[in-house]
């Protein structure tokens, strides 16, 4: 009790100007019941950039003009997007390879992502925009087979910059419908072959740590003869099997009450809402309705558990968000926000001793990271020397709500700085691909480090 009240007078003074203070702790360091020390942190109130989730900026390519320009990927990360949606239209090739120099593009657009700072969500498909009324609407199953095969070694070699595949190929805009060679209306397990084989060829062609998504919950369960029950859980996600990186996107979001088609069986919806806990779910709106109005939305986006969506299209449904004040709310809660609320940690701190750290996350976004990502703590000596440490959790275990995390380290020295660092594996250098926290002090974004505390 005594030193409570010391350290609440020590901080009066240090408002009043009367005494010293660390400027540079995000919070006030005051002693615990426990004995630990307590670090608090502000919220900051703002979308925060970061990699893997938000909005997206849509890039609709063809084999006449395959590329995509550094600037274009430099200008959207000024605005916030660290999110490009590639579709390549091959309506020029439905019979042919994909020519040699639309490979090379597609090779230059991966690059151009990864020096500006971005990833991309990829479609490939035959036709596009108003292409209902022009066939062929797709390409046989042998030469979409051919075409996925053609950029399999492209997939393998840019894992680090794909933050998932849609199941395109199939229909006009990839969308899997409006199709000539795969049955427009599949209703039994042989008509779903032919779109499962497809599926299947892209899981293959995609690194295992990636997801392939398809755009209704009816594809996943009729092709692998899924009930309600067989919803991915905790203990089958994440696993690398199929059913794992199987994932969802909805492009017209909202658009009536069922979506134009997206749901069309009793447990379509209930299945979504417990697959995509565990998937990356994302997509466009389409059409305004009553069921697109804000309140609707967010419950919406909360139940499915939304990563990204497009910035671009339907402009008539992104105005009315803004008009009816929820726009920025989604703006900030696409994909994950993990905000710090506090830390604890030894008070006296001693080299070569065991030192507890608990964390205490709130994650306020829609949903959890879905790509690996690494969760670490780094050290950082007076000296400059650099420690690292596993946090020991999994950061796409950290499902909307509240988390506590605790981890005990042995620190090299008593003096130094202690981080937060939730890297890309495969980009662990770039700290543009390393997750910042939405909070007020704490990002740097030179080494993609989050600030706890200075240890003295």
């Amino acid at each position: 009790m005594k030193r409570q009240l010391l350290y609440q007078a020590l901080a009066v003074l240090c408002c009043l100007g009367l005494f010293a203070c660390d400027k540079n702790n995000p919070g006030n360091d005051t002693p615990d019941d426990d004995g630990l020390s307590v670090v608090e942190f502000q919220e900051t109130d703002g979308d925060v950039t970061n990699p893997e989730r938000g909005f997206y900026y849509p890039c609709e390519l063809s084999v006449s003009s395959p590329n995509i320009s550094l600037s274009t990927v430099k200008s959207q990360r000024t605005q916030g997007r660290t999110l490009l949606y590639t579709q390549y239209r091959l309506d020029k090739c439905m019979s042919s390879d994909i020519p040699g120099n639309v490979l090379t593009a597609i090779q230059n657009n991966f690059d151009a992502l990864r020096q500006g700072g971005a990833k991309c969500i990829l479609r490939f498909c035959y036709k596009e925009s108003d292409a209902e009324s022009s066939k062929p609407w797709d390409a046989e199953e042998q030469w979409v087979m051919r075409h996925i095969e053609q950029v399999k070694p492209l997939l393998q070699q840019n894992e680090d910059v794909i933050m998932l595949f849609q199941a395109g190929y199939v229909g006009v805009w990839g969308e899997w419908y409006y199709t000539d060679h795969f049955i427009m209306d599949p209703s039994s397990a042989e008509d779903y072959q032919p779109r499962k084989r497809v599926l299947e060829a892209m899981l293959d062609a995609l690194p295992v740590s990636r997801q392939v998504a398809v755009r209704t919950p009816d594809f996943k369960m009729h092709m692998y003869g899924l009930k309600l029950s067989d919803t991915l859980t905790a203990a089958t996600a994440h696993n690398g099997s199929a059913l794992s990186r199987i994932g969802a996107y909805n492009d017209c979001f909202g658009a009536s009450d069922d979506d134009y088609g997206t749901f069309t069986e009793t447990n379509s919806r209930p299945f979504w809402k417990g697959d995509t806990r565990y998937t990356f779910m994302g997509g466009e709106t389409c059409n305004v309705s009553d069921f697109c109005k804000c309140q609707a939305s967010l419950k919406d986006m909360e139940d499915y558990h939304w990563s990204y969506l497009n910035i671009d299209y339907n402009k008539s449904v992104l105005n009315r968000w803004r008009k009816d004040g929820c726009f920025d709310e989604i703006t900030r809660r696409l994909g994950y926000r993990i905000v710090l609320e506090k830390v604890k940690h030894t008070p006296t701190p001693e080299a070569g001793k065991p030192y507890t750290v608990v964390l205490y996350l709130r994650n306020d976004g829609f949903s959890a990271f879905q790509n690996p990502r690494d969760a670490r703590l780094v050290f950082v000596a007076d000296n400059g020397e650099k420690t690292l440490f596993d946090l020991g959790s999994d950061p796409r275990t950290w499902h909307p709500g509240s988390h506590r995390i605790e981890a005990s380290i042995t620190l090299p020295s008593a003096k130094g700085t202690l981080y937060l660092h939730l890297a890309d594996p495969l980009l662990a250098d770039r700290a543009e691909y390393s997750a910042a926290l939405a909070n007020e002090g704490v990002w740097d974004s030179k080494t993609g480090y989050n600030k706890l505390f200075d240890i003295q």
